[in-house]
């Protein structure tokens, strides 16, 4: 018992309490601290309460990271099939909705039931309140030394921080990791709210706030193009919401941190070749000319749609379209094919539903173990790395722990 190697991981999320069965699993002496009373509790919350687990149409392309290469490596290591593989040992059925994985409750409590069964089962031992915020290394013994809030001072052969985000958590809160990782000398890249809403400063906003609907939007930032998605989308009395938006909320937010001008252009006929709009245009256009513009556009969008639309071309719903002319007619029905969308902000943390940035990428190798202090590994949102909407952040820190958790038991 001796000899086996003390781990220590910081943070029982997803990712810390797969490290910490994975290494136990792996014959390490396990400690899993964690600052709530409970583990887990961020899992709860995650695709609406019924926890998307992963996505069966895996890619490293939904993610955003330096190294796609170097990504695609890690998933290797513990990929989709896995996890499934892994959960199901656990005793948890799964489930696919067009390739979205779910637990076949439908309920995140019950990933999480059987996390902790496992967490019984391998030994590990679990601190609950208890927030971590002081680590040193001592090099000379190659030892992690942990201060814990109340003086007790505990030593490790080696520490996966696992702490998780400020993203869904009160302000201020979630940021000891970074800290932790900032005292062992490691670079962090501003973080940022991930999947998350988009501010307008647009006065329109408001009148359309709780509409939604099928479209296609580009993002722009100084005029170029940085990025495209498709889906359903929300206006809110504040911005847009969406999984299209939320798609695109890191691109932007980093463009506003650096000073750009970002708009969203908006499709609100996707699915529609520019010829076919064309002509539909102009044969509405000789069948309604009698209507007014109201009348027009009725049977189109959703009337607050028709409505901004109607005064953004300088016109009013009464005028008939004949009196507009078949330009100024033309003119708005093109705006729905790109409906521009001043973006002045993205909103705040407690909002995101996972946060960018964090120690850079660079600094960590295959094994997530830091290239600065042997020993030291980091994983799920401590790292920059982070995926889109459909179970890919999950996928993510289930990889990261478990590839982590192997390397840490691992004597070296």
């Amino acid at each position: 018992m001796g000899n086996r190697i003390r781990i220590a991981v910081i943070g029982a999320g997803a990712s810390g309490m797969m490290s910490a069965i994975t290494a136990a699993s792996n014959g390490g002496e396990v400690t899993l601290y964690e600052k709530n009373d409970r583990v887990g509790k961020k899992l709860l919350a995650t695709g609406n309460g019924k926890c998307n687990l992963s996505n069966l149409n895996f890619s490293v392309d939904q993610y955003y990271c330096s190294d796609r290469d170097k990504l695609q490596e890690i998933f290797q290591t513990f990929s989709v099939e896995n996890l499934i593989s892994f959960f199901q040992k656990c005793g948890l059925m799964i489930k696919s909705k067009n390739g979205y994985l779910y637990p076949y409750a439908e309920q995140a409590s019950a990933v999480l039931d059987v996390l902790r069964m496992e967490l019984v089962e391998k030994g590990v031992k679990l601190l609950t309140d208890k927030e971590v915020s002081n680590i040193t290394f001592q090099r000379d013994r190659q030892l992690f030394q942990i201060k814990e809030p109340d003086g007790k001072c505990s030593f490790y052969d080696k520490v996966i921080l696992a702490c998780g985000s400020p993203a869904s958590q009160k302000k201020g809160a979630g940021r000891t990791g970074y800290k932790l990782a900032e005292g062992f000398g490691h670079q962090i890249k501003p973080i940022m709210p991930g999947l998350v809403q988009l501010i307008s400063d647009d006065v329109f906003c408001k009148s359309l706030a709780g509409v939604r609907t099928q479209v296609g939007i580009r993002l722009l930032a100084d005029g170029e193009e940085l990025a495209t998605e498709c889906g359903e989308l929300q206006f809110t009395d504040y911005g847009i919401s969406g999984i299209p938006v939320f798609q695109i909320s890191r691109i932007a937010g980093y463009a506003l941190r650096e000073r750009k001008d970002i708009e969203v252009l908006v499709d609100f006929f996707p699915e529609r070749d520019k010829n076919d709009f064309d002509e539909l245009v102009k044969t509405r256009f000789t069948e309604n000319q009698m209507r007014t513009l109201e009348e027009f556009l009725t049977g189109t969008l959703n009337k607050k749609i028709n409505m901004v639309l109607i005064k953004q071309c300088g016109c009013m719903a009464s005028m008939t379209a004949k009196e507009a002319g078949f330009n100024k007619v033309n003119e708005m029905m093109q705006k729905c094919r790109a409906f521009p969308i001043h973006i002045s902000g993205i909103n705040s943390m407690e909002c995101a539903q996972i946060c960018a940035g964090g120690v850079v990428f660079e600094e960590v190798d295959t094994n997530l173990e830091s290239k600065l202090i042997p020993g030291l590994y980091l994983t799920g949102e401590m790292v920059d790395v982070d995926g889109k909407c459909g179970g890919y952040n999950l996928q993510w820190a289930w990889t990261s722990g478990y590839v982590a958790g192997r390397s840490a038991a691992m004597d070296s």
